[in-house]
């Protein structure tokens, strides 16, 4: 695919629901950095890339309290997130989980991944699956005190964990 701003390769993919459209943009990397697509608190794709209306008035946009407890690698604060509509860095996702998580329940169908897995990971993809699954059942188990359920849990995890994944 093109870039829709010049005539190259486009490497950066970014879709955006403005007043109930689904806006798509392809930009290629040189494009995605004058846009502000890699700054993640100056972005917004409907201001800067479509020339749509966000919500600017504070009475717009949803706040959760997040008692003001910053990422530990960048800083960012789930009311940061608000704002900006996007998170700072990977370990903001596990920083803000329970709020990710409701919110992700509201907009999609399940929180778990169920589309297409590239070729030479599907062994991998669902042993980790398998892994959460068990880990799942294990804090229920030990919260429920059934702690001969947890150990034969705790078991079955340490197996899948110690098999080895063949690759093709």
């Amino acid at each position: 695919m093109q870039c829709d701003f010049c005539e190259k390769k486009a490497t950066v993919f970014l879709t955006q629901l403005i007043e109930g459209e689904m806006k798509k943009m392809c930009l290629c990397e040189e494009c995605a950095e004058e846009k502000g697509v890699t700054d993640p608190a100056g972005f917004s794709l409907a201001d800067s890339v479509l020339g749509g209306e966000t919500a600017t008035d504070p009475g717009d946009i949803i706040t959760i309290s997040d008692d003001g407890v910053p990422c530990p690698i960048c800083g960012f604060t789930f009311n940061k997130f608000q704002q900006v509509g996007r998170l700072g860095c990977s370990e903001c996702y596990k920083t803000f989980a329970d709020e990710v998580g409701r919110r992700l329940k509201g907009m999609h169908k399940g929180t778990v991944h169920v589309g297409r897995v590239p070729e030479g990971l599907v062994e991998a993809h669902a042993r980790q699956q398998r892994l959460d699954q068990l880990r799942g059942r294990l804090e229920q188990a030990i919260a429920a005190e059934n702690y001969e359920e947890a150990a034969g849990l705790r078991d079955e995890i340490h197996e899948v964990e110690n098999s080895v994944v063949t690759q093709p």
